[in-house]
């Protein structure tokens, strides 16, 4: 059975891109392979966090892990802080990794563009990303497009490590990306991707956001002045953006819909896209109210770090001893 490992950072509420990115593979994984997703509070301080915040965050992704499907039965959910493993295992990958490599990444560069200096867990970050994935075997990453960079750096340091300390310090793991709706985009702007971070509300749509606000922010979606529901990315990237989202939601080809939407206007597609996206989102909300604050989630997490830590302490005895460290 293969190793599933994947995580998200609890800063703020979950929003489609993530689900359709990344999350509802998550749920598709679990029923045929040892799964363990995590909440990364360890990322998240890489950038300045209120601290009580960030713990109701915390609690507040773990349920929607579980409202999105995941079952504690089959998948290991735990918090990334109570498994000491990940902080150990990334002060020892980042002693075989280099600056630059660091510094090329995407998203540090994006991040700290215009800054004169920055803190060094925005830099390094990466590097404990692979420690979070290599502390377990892990065979399959499910992650979205845009973390692409990131897993070809963990297996080019799985691939260092075992060149030079033994080919079976690391299992190599491989990234699994989703091809439809695998880049959803910022509604308000479809050259930008769906961000939590974003200024303007309705650049996204959240999981728990409520009826009236999912439909002010597809009705608000930029499109173009043609009126014709048709997928092209270079001239239509709203309208495109758009058609994803939907052959997300209801797995109907793009192809489909195109037709299905021939003579249409934007108004009709939006108003369909508005039923589509609450009708999904219904269900998700409903299970996050009912298990937000039951004992059943405490629960879940607490058994879920102590698997994490016997699994990754097996991990940590075979490091530490093909490095040499310890007695």
């Amino acid at each position: 059975m293969n190793r599933v490992f994947s995580g998200v950072q609890p800063t703020g509420n979950i929003h489609l891109g993530n689900y359709l990115g990344a999350l509802r593979q998550f749920v598709e994984l679990q029923n045929d392979n040892d799964c363990f997703y995590c909440i990364v509070d360890e990322h998240a301080i890489t950038v300045p966090q209120d601290p009580k915040e960030l713990k109701k965050s915390i609690l507040d992704v773990a349920a929607l892990y579980l409202a999105i499907g995941l079952d504690p039965k089959k998948s290991t959910v735990f918090v990334q802080s109570q498994v000491p493993g990940h902080a150990e295992l990334g002060w020892i990958l980042n002693c075989v990794s280099v600056t630059g490599e660091l510094y090329r990444m995407t998203q540090f560069k994006s991040k700290s563009k215009g800054q004169e200096s920055v803190g060094t867990g925005l830099l390094t970050y990466p590097v404990l990303m692979a420690a979070d994935i290599l502390l377990y075997d892990t065979n399959i990453v499910p992650v979205g497009n845009d973390q692409k960079q990131h897993i070809e750096l963990t297996r080019d340091l799985a691939i260092r490590v075992n060149h030079k300390y033994g080919e079976k310090t690391f299992v190599v793991p491989e990234g699994r990306f989703m091809k439809s709706a695998a880049r959803v985009m910022a509604l308000d702007d479809p050259t930008q991707k769906m961000s939590k971070s974003a200024q303007n509300v309705h650049s996204r749509i959240s999981l728990l956001d409520d009826d009236n606000k999912i439909k002010k922010s597809i009705m608000k979606a930029t499109t173009d002045s043609d009126g014709e529901v048709r997928y092209d990315v270079e001239n239509k990237p709203g309208v495109s953006n758009l058609l994803s989202i939907m052959s997300a939601l209801t797995d109907r080809p793009i192809e489909q819909l195109e037709k299905d939407y021939e003579g249409h206007g934007y108004g009709d597609f939006k108003k369909d896209l508005v039923a589509i996206t609450i009708d999904a989102l219904r269900p998700i909300k409903e299970n996050f109210n009912e298990i937000r604050y039951s004992q059943d989630l405490i629960d879940a997490l607490t058994a879920g770090a102590e698997r994490a830590n016997e699994i990754s302490l097996a991990t940590l005895k075979r490091v530490r001893d093909a490095f040499g460290m310890g007695i």
